[in-house]
């Protein structure tokens, strides 16, 4: 068994313990333990427990519930959470019963990244505390069986959530001893299971929101609702580099069922922003009336002036830094995006990275290839559009809602309302989709605002049209690949320079650095107006496909097979490898892909199908996929999608394997359709029938997914399956058709398909 130190210690232990009618309750700071979710209504509940957050409680009948401090948006952390618990606790999972947690700074510290649930960190930040949690608790358990019985502590043992000393053939349920457990110290070195004895973990649980979804429960933002509650909607500029000059809403404020109309600033003057300050349209005019159709009517009988912006500096503080950000004046348009990328990827970049000589190297090249890649923003368009309700009365607030970073926003609430964050209460409702989107809950900010203006409480909604104009948007990318060959097909030398509007996906420690002697990495950045932010997988989602398919192109004019030209890297970067910073490690790189060809038959594809290979690491993971594709009546269609993942250990194989099925379709809609445009400054594409996305009827006809087994701890998950399923699919389809596609989306007008 491995011991781990506990950070529960005995003060702070016993200040969240108590003792109630024969239950225990142990309380845990999200730092050192504690997660989420799971219940059965047929349970039955104790007749008395005490209930706080962040802490793990057994009833005196042995249920025992686990409060999750993080949001939930269908990654189903609310399952594979509390199974970690179980698991060291030795509970019997049928009577777990999950519970989501209000949003608590004292009893979740945001330490970085306390509530949050994005970056694919959930598990990985937690796998640690949960365990420690259960472990304890168990501990604990034992000691006052041990004494209530006048045996040695070694010779209790658990099973199930039950007892036994089996020399004397004794044995008590949990519950039986919650009592006596309470008063028990908080063990130093609580001891955990070795991996090989895991029963819950690495065993498929149904999801424990399961049924709520499907049968349509009351789970959602949209959702939320109490009595006398007011419905409002916002008006906000019809372009990025605008702003509020005046408005009218006299016309509005006369119909039928509105309350007031009025303009509201997200932020007070010359206020510092934080990380997730990111916000589109700062100042706004709110409708508020009776209902959602009555609301909708009357802004569309608003009179808004608009004006444009001109150069302003903002200060943002994140991330223990803090800068200055300029933000341009003017009105966009997609065609000069593309144009000043272009521009920019001739010139000299910053230099991030260099080994070796790679200059001298392109000089005395005997061949040099060179490619570029580009992709337009992406809207997120969760398929709930943003939304919260908010009821601010005098210093109190009450906000409920879809959000991912409930810590970084209070702040933001409370300064904005002039309110101490200790008198806001956030209940943290389950997400129809978050993808980083929401981990931007200025709509949080606006709602409160609003109820705060109208003194009533008020569930704000955005329309799909205000969603997807509002942004925040994933970047618009560019990439340049260079490699240099000598006389022997050898390569001697690699160059990379990305960027992008207003950011670059570059990650220069990254593969293939550190397998190449003469290695180049430069990045450049274009400044914006338009608002971007965290897109799944972040910057690896587009930079991810660029390098994959270069990698591709590479092995094809080096005479080498695209999988065994990645191995033959991935062994020097192992073995020899070029630099001390290399953020990967190269066995477990290869050995997705050594599994996935394997899993795929590799080497021997069906007939008529094409098939293309893409690897990639970030958020501490691997994955691999070997996509299968044919073209029929013009167009490509995804037969099969092969997918290998070393994320360490698998918590949950079903959710685990859902998310990479999710992370495939996702990524294939949007690598083949994904495009937001602008056209002075404002959004092109408002609503579904004008942004395409992928379709049920095109998603792959089968995706077999394969995980590496090994007793790593958990790594990311919901976003490593997502950035190499675009490499893949260019690949594909250059075997298919004979053309390389460099232009996202490899559908659209601008790319060499279509």
């Amino acid at each position: 068994m491995t011991a781990i130190k506990s950070t529960l210690d005995r003060r702070t232990f016993l200040r969240n313990s108590i003792l109630a009618g024969g239950g225990m309750v142990i309380g845990i700071n999200w730092l050192t333990g504690c997660k989420n979710v799971s219940g059965d209504a047929a349970l039955t509940m104790p007749k008395e427990w005490f209930d706080i957050n962040a802490y793990l409680k057994i009833g005196d009948n042995g249920v025992v519930t686990i409060f999750t401090p993080n949001p939930e948006f269908g990654q189903n952390v609310m399952t594979s959470m509390p199974m970690i618990v179980a698991e060291e606790l030795d509970c019997d999972w049928k009577n777990v019963v999950v519970e989501m947690a209000k949003h608590d700074p004292e009893k979740f510290p945001n330490a970085m990244f306390g509530q949050f649930t994005g970056g694919s960190r959930g598990i990985m930040s937690k796998w640690e505390p949960l365990r420690n949690a259960g472990a304890a608790a168990r501990h604990m358990l034992r000691e006052a069986a041990a004494q209530a019985w006048q045996v040695p502590m070694d010779e209790i043992t658990t099973e199930a959530g039950v007892l036994f000393h089996k020399n004397s053939g004794k044995k008590a349920g949990y519950g039986e001893m919650a009592s006596a457990a309470a008063n028990i110290p908080v063990p130093e070195k609580p001891v955990l299971k070795d991996v090989k004895d895991f029963k819950i973990i690495g065993h498929s649980q149904k999801n424990v929101d399961g049924k709520k979804i499907v049968t349509g429960k009351p789970m959602f933002g949209l959702d939320y609702k109490v009595d006398g509650m007011l419905i409002a909607m916002i008006a906000q500029p019809p372009a990025f580099g605008m702003k509020l000059k005046s408005f009218d809403g006299s016309a509005a404020k006369a119909m039928p069922g509105i309350k007031d109309v009025f303009s509201i600033k997200t932020y007070n003057d010359g206020y510092e922003k934080a990380g997730f300050d990111t916000n589109a349209f700062p100042e706004l005019v709110a409708i508020v009336g009776d209902s959602t159709w009555e609301v909708m009517q009357a802004k569309k009988a608003l009179r808004v002036e608009w004006e444009p912006f001109s150069t302003y500096t903002e200060t943002v503080s994140a991330w223990g830094n803090t800068r200055k950000v300029s933000v341009p004046a003017g009105l966009e348009n997609s065609t000069d995006h593309f144009a000043k990328m272009e521009a920019l990827a001739a010139k000299p970049g910053k230099v991030v990275r260099r080994n070796g000589d790679p200059e001298a190297a392109f000089k005395k090249a005997a061949k040099v290839i060179e490619r570029s890649y580009s992709c337009p923003h992406l809207a997120h368009n969760c398929m709930e559009p943003m939304n919260f309700f908010a009821d601010v009365k005098g210093d109190k607030v009450k906000v409920a809602g879809p959000l991912q970073a409930p810590g970084f926003i209070e702040p933001t609430l409370s300064a904005r309302l002039g309110i101490p964050a200790e008198n806001i209460d956030i209940e943290m409702t389950r997400m129809g989709g978050g993808f980083g989107r929401r981990a931007y809950s200025h709509y949080m900010v606006e709602a409160a605002l609003i109820s705060q203006k109208v003194n009533a409480p008020v569930k704000l909604m955005y329309t799909r049209e205000d969603d997807m104009t509002n942004g925040i948007y994933r970047p618009a990318y560019h990439a340049t690949y260079r490699a240099a060959l000598d006389e022997n097909n050898n390569l001697i030398a690699f160059h990379v320079k990305a960027g992008g509007i207003p950011e670059t996906p570059l990650a220069a420690d990254r593969f293939p650095a550190g397998a190449i002697d003469n290695y180049l990495a430069e990045e450049w950045s274009a400044e914006s107006n338009i608002t971007i932010g965290a897109f799944r997988a972040p910057r690896s989602n587009f930079i991810a496909g660029a390098e994959q398919s270069f990698l591709d192109e590479l092995a094809e004019a080096m005479g080498k097979d695209p999988i065994e030209f990645r191995l033959e890297l991935l062994k020097r970067a192992q073995e020899n490898p070029v630099g001390d910073r290399n953020d990967y490690d190269a066995a477990r790189y290869a050995g997705v892909l050594e599994l996935v060809r394997e899993k795929s038959n590799w080497a021997n594809p069906p007939a008529g199908v094409s098939r293309g290979v893409a690897a990639y690491f970030c958020h501490a993971s691997y994955a691999a996929h070997v996509l299968d594709l044919t073209i029929e009546n013009g167009k490509p269609v995804v037969q099969k999608v092969t997918s290998a993942i070393d994320c360490g250990i698998v918590v949950n194989p079903d959710a685990a394997t859902n998310m990479t099925e999710g992370a495939v379709t996702d990524g294939i809609g949007n690598a083949l359709y994904g495009e937001m445009t602008f056209k002075a400054g404002a959004a092109e594409k408002t609503n579904f029938d004008k942004y395409r996305m992928i379709r049920m009827s095109e998603a792959p006809k089968a995706i077999d997914v394969h995980f590496v087994k090994n007793e790593i701890a958990p790594t990311g998950m919901g976003e490593p399956p997502f950035p190499p399923i675009f490499g893949a699919l260019a690949n594909a389809l250059y075997k298919a058709t004979g053309k390389r596609v460099y232009q996202q989306p490899f559908l659209g007008d601008r790319a060499m398909l279509g």
